[in-house]
């Protein structure tokens, strides 16, 4: 068994959005010279997602492809925006004075709650067959990374590990 690790990054808006990290994660692939194992995209940021959707053509003004969209508003209505300070528990007082102290963070850019529970129901991995040098996605399967934090731009990071033969 062999393995390879690569790591992208991608700056993303103040918005929840998805980046499609196909083509990416191909190349990632193709240059392991591995042809058949798992692969695996991961994301470390515990407000983001990594998952498998249908590529859909039609967008939003801000590009946003229109199955990605539906899935964020059906979302929503699970774990509502964050739009003010006590809509949810978390972030808590000493929360904002740690991130304000240690990270140099603004109390605003803890009204990301949403983010973080999405993402635990969404999951930040998946793990992908390969087969004959080629990643097992169906018909129509992309893989998309998702920031789920909407309350500031941010650089965000997506890993790739590979082990196969």
């Amino acid at each position: 068994m062999v393995s390879h690790s690569r790591s992208i990054t991608l700056e993303t808006p103040a918005r929840q959005e998805f980046f499609d990290v196909t083509a990416d994660l191909q190349q990632f692939v193709r240059d392991s010279g591995i042809t058949d194992g798992l692969v695996v995209a991961y994301s470390p940021h515990t407000s983001c997602c990594v998952l498998l959707q249908e590529e859909s053509e039609d967008t939003t003004y801000y590009g946003t492809q229109l199955l990605l969209q539906d899935t964020l508003n059906v979302l929503a209505k699970i774990a509502p925006p964050t739009r003010h300070e006590g809509q949810y528990l978390h972030p808590g007082p000493i929360h904002i004075r740690n991130a304000a102290k240690l990270r140099d963070e603004l109390p605003e850019w803890g009204l990301n709650t949403d983010g973080h529970i999405l993402s635990s129901i969404l999951g930040r991995s998946e793990t992908i067959p390969l087969v004959g040098g080629e990643l097992v996605l169906g018909e129509f399967g992309r893989v998309y990374f998702g920031d789920l934090d909407s309350v500031r731009p941010r650089t965000r990071t997506v890993s790739f590990h590979i082990l196969g033969a």
